[in-house]
């Protein structure tokens, strides 16, 4: 069962991205305060969720949750700065939509970039463990899902409705035939070091 509230502070804020491992897109986060009270018996880990019960879930998470936001770094500002400080920046992004300053932070993971002088703690599996996290992992998800489909209609050979830029098969085979797009992250490896890459088209 997840816990609603670790630190006590009614203002606790559940941190945590995704699409950190992808090719292409940017990387996602989310940021949720939710009542310290709060309780769900389907609320977890996005990742263990259908499609369905995230998108019903991430409906529950507008409606309850006290305040709540999304935030996105593109993939070149990721090439710029690395998916790590990228991660942490959609963080303070999503912060920053905040009306309020959270008294405290939780962070999905073992690494985090200070947020003003706001405490937090970073907590391994916290979207398994903690309602906050996993709401933001909800958030975080069902907004670049939806990114992606929107972008795979433009760049079909992808086939970003279905990986959502994750490194497939498939989806290094559209690298390998048709070259890069706009949206992929190009000091990621892409391709195995001895396949050249082209531009799309």
């Amino acid at each position: 069962m997840l816990i609603a509230n670790h630190s006590g502070k009614v203002l606790e804020a559940g941190l945590d991205e995704a699409g950190r491992g992808c090719l292409a897109g940017p990387v996602v986060a989310g940021a949720v305060i939710l009542p310290p009270d709060y309780f769900h018996p389907l609320l977890t880990d996005s990742k263990q969720l259908s499609a369905r019960q995230r998108e019903q879930l991430r409906e529950e998470v507008w409606r309850e949750a006290v305040h709540w936001a999304v935030a996105e770094v593109s993939p070149q500002e990721i090439d710029q700065i690395n998916i790590l400080n990228a991660s942490f920046l959609a963080m303070h992004r999503a912060l920053d939509q905040f009306s309020v300053t959270p008294e405290f932070l939780l962070v999905d993971g073992n690494r985090f970039k200070a947020y003003r002088d706001v405490p937090h703690a970073c907590m391994v599996k916290g979207d398994s463990r903690f309602y906050s996290i996993a709401a933001a992992s909800i958030l975080a998800k069902t907004h670049r899902d939806d990114l992606m489909h929107t972008l795979g209609q433009a760049h079909p050979h992808y086939h970003w409705q279905q990986n959502a830029g994750y490194p497939t098969k498939a989806h290094r085979n559209a690298i390998a035939q048709y070259g890069v797009s706009p949206h992929h992250r190009l000091t990621f490896r892409l391709l195995p070091a001895a396949d050249p890459l082209v531009l799309e088209g």
